[in-house]
């Protein structure tokens, strides 16, 4: 994917960009968006699901990881998604304001949460305790409507779930409710918790979880769908495609498993700013907090103004680099909170060039993964930390 140029983005959020300078278009901190990658990805996720014969859910919670949920959700439903996921209620009526119409399903509440909005929007709500059904119930008979729900066993993650005990009562009284005429069970559903490892036991001991609740809820009178299968499992593990499937991470480029080949995936997420300023300073003058840098002879540097508060961990100090005038260059120092400093030797370097922090690594810039593993996490900590107040946020290719 080539970057260049920048002048057809268009601005989606945050604060406004920086003035341009010296006819270039410049920016403090600005997360480019590629939707043509998404929509790759999405059309290579779907096509795999296809040819298992499931439909694709879609999902776009925490803004779209980052990258704009309404953005993504209208990217995907372009491109082969079915179905579009959310973790909470205020995530899918936002989706439903900005028009989208499909369906939509979210799945994590606060205690007491009103589900009277969500039932009156026609969005699809997630039930792991009778807890939720009854709320769920309450909710369509205020509303006057069906509530389409989707019962979640946990079938082994031990987070969100109903207990495999406690799951027959769920069972009947949803099945009783739905004679009511006041729910609709439309899956049966569940959460693998070592995806990433396709052949790692607890996958087939989870499947077979998944098969008890299924054939109990099929046996009480229900005909749900079943779902199970992330980004991770779409990828290796076919059988369990089921009918539906919830791509995440990988709807973004970002590979999930890529020790098991290449997908094909793109990263859709650029993070970039530009130089403010450009100094030479003498060998032997120390850079930034502590001075735990120091100019061995006379240099070059140029000033970032981006920092740990717009997401660039103080971590990576002494660990990171930039792509800045075609090639890859160290920072030196301390990230600070609004600023970091990148060495350029005897290199000329302008104000207003263009700083890439990470990108899709095309170019042989720096990637999201790359931080990811620099700091010991995954780069879904590092995309959907990215959007912040003094972070604009730009589209490409809408």
């Amino acid at each position: 994917m080539n970057l260049e140029p920048l002048a057809p983005d268009d601005t989606s959020a945050g604060p406004a960009n920086a003035p341009a300078v010296q006819g270039k278009r410049t920016y403090r901190a600005d997360l480019r968006v590629d939707v043509e990658a998404i929509r790759h990805n999405v059309a290579v996720l779907s096509g795999h699901a296809r040819r298992s014969g499931a439909r694709t859910m879609a999902v776009v919670k925490s803004d779209g990881y980052g990258h704009g949920a309404v953005t993504v959700a209208r990217a995907a439903l372009e491109s082969g998604a079915d179905w579009l996921g959310v973790a909470s209620p205020d995530e899918a009526l936002r989706l439903r304001a900005a028009g989208i119409t499909s369906p939509l399903l979210c799945w994590l509440y606060a205690h007491g949460e009103d589900f009277t909005p969500a039932v009156a929007a026609g969005v699809q709500l997630s039930a792991s305790s009778m807890a939720d059904l009854q709320a769920i119930a309450a909710a369509a008979r205020r509303t006057g409507r069906t509530a389409a729900v989707h019962l979640k066993i946990d079938t082994g993650m031990g987070r969100n779930g109903c207990p495999e005990h406690l799951w027959p009562a769920l069972v009947e009284a949803a099945a009783k409710a739905q004679s009511d005429g006041l729910l609709e069970v439309v899956a049966v559903w569940s959460h693998l918790a070592c995806a990433d490892d396709p052949v790692h036991a607890s996958i087939d001991a989870q499947v077979e979880a998944f098969r008890r609740a299924h054939d109990l809820a099929v046996g009480a009178g229900l005909n749900p769908l079943r779902h199970i299968a992330n980004s991770a499992a779409l990828l290796t593990r076919p059988d369990l495609h089921f009918d539906l499937v919830r791509p995440g991470i990988a709807i973004y480029g970002l590979d999930p498993v890529p020790e098991h080949g290449d997908h094909g995936l793109r990263p859709a997420m650029t993070f970039r700013s530009s130089v403010a300023l450009t100094k030479r300073v003498a060998g032997g003058e120390g850079v930034s907090y502590g001075h735990t840098w120091i100019a061995e002879r006379p240099s070059n540097l140029a000033l970032v103004p981006v920092g740990y508060a717009d997401g660039v961990p103080r971590a990576l100090s002494g660990q990171m680099s930039v792509w800045l005038r075609g090639r890859r260059r160290p920072v030196v120092g301390r990230v600070c909170m609004d600023q970091l400093v990148v060495f350029c030797g005897d290199d000329t370097v302008a104000e207003g060039d263009e700083v890439v922090l990470f990108g899709p690594g095309d170019r042989g810039e720096p990637t999201a993964a790359e931080w990811a593993e620099r700091l010991g996490t995954i780069h879904y900590e590092i995309v959907t930390g990215m959007y912040r107040p003094r972070v604009t946020r730009t589209i490409a290719g809408n």
